[in-house]
């Protein structure tokens, strides 16, 4: 099979006929081999019964319905498990993104080479509470990932070779930053694409600020993983140990002090009256804290089932 078009959906029954049409369209004109992975996350309209219905009608159509509303990550991953096609394709069900570009995204992967490309909607027609934040997230994803070419990480619509979809893990919220994740399991030869955007013409955006900074919260985390996931004692026992040792000094000078003073005969308040003393101290506590956190996540990363899961591309 060449292709395998997942579309994650929410409550996007009107719009799913026309997007099903406009995509066997151009699959039909290219002489594709093709399937499309509908995945309901949890809808509370008509949208299984529109999936249905389809799938009645065209054997290409597959299904999968959540019982109730799980996120766009846990879609894409099942939607990503059932796929066959050699390349797939994923897209938003809101016919924002659009079909006609699959054939050239389809040549970027068989022929061009790439293992993921993905969308870059130059010109968008969202509302400007959604362009603004989305200009911020995409300049600090390009910046911590490393992905120097990639404009838009959110974007809908994206091509992967079969093999990338099959050794990476979406979860959470990480749609947002599969191109990471691809990168991080190996799959280095990542492009992009000016795609066409259309303005939204049923329903209503998905789109919330809680999202803009959720999604920076799930960078960090994501940062943190690929770096340290394996380590966290480089971590948090550097941390720890830098910490102690500035409290230690601290509490090693004021003590010192005092006892100069004495040999001095100079009189002095007590040690235990400087707020310096305590913060001191407290340092030395966080630093031990942090180290032993550090020690511990070590425990539990040596003992994890995937501490030797390691991204094999062939064997001879």
């Amino acid at each position: 099979m060449d292709i395998s078009v997942v579309v994650p959906l929410y409550n996007e029954d009107e719009s799913l006929p026309e997007l099903y049409a406009w995509i066997e369209r151009v699959m039909k004109e290219n002489n594709f081999s093709y399937e499309v992975i509908f995945v309901n996350d949890g809808s509370r309209d008509h949208s299984w019964d529109v999936i249905c219905d389809l799938k009645s009608k065209h054997p290409e159509v597959k299904g999968i319905k959540f019982r109730r509303n799980y996120g766009k990550s846990p879609a894409l991953f099942c939607g990503f498990e059932e796929a066959q096609g050699d390349v797939v394709i994923t897209m938003d069900a809101d016919l924002q993104d659009s079909p006609d570009e699959i054939p050239e995204l389809y040549h970027m992967i068989t022929v061009d080479g790439f293992d993921l490309v993905s969308g870059y909607k130059q010109k968008r027609y969202d509302p400007l509470t959604k362009t603004l934040p989305t200009k911020l997230f995409n300049a600090t994803a390009r910046r911590i990932s490393g992905i120097k070419n990639l404009h838009d990480f959110n974007c809908g619509l994206k091509a992967y070779r079969k093999e990338v979809v099959k050794n990476i893990e979406v979860y959470g919220e990480m749609h947002r930053y599969i191109p990471y994740l691809a990168k991080n399991a190996g799959f280095t030869k990542i492009g992009e694409k000016v795609v066409h955007h259309q303005a939204r013409k049923y329903g209503k955006t998905k789109f919330g600020l809680n999202r803009f900074f959720n999604g920076y919260l799930d960078l960090i985390t994501l940062w943190f993983l690929s770096n340290f996931g394996k380590k966290p004692m480089h971590v948090f026992g550097f941390l720890g140990t830098i910490v102690f040792i500035i409290g230690f000094l601290a509490a090693a000078y004021i003590g010192a002090d005092k006892l100069w003073c004495l040999a001095h005969g100079i009189r002095q308040r007590l040690v235990t009256d400087s707020p310096f003393f305590y913060i001191s101290l407290t340092m030395m506590m966080i630093g031990t804290q942090l180290f032993l956190t550090g020690f511990l996540g070590d425990l539990i990363s040596r003992s994890s089932q995937g501490r030797n899961d390691y991204q094999i591309e062939e064997k001879i």
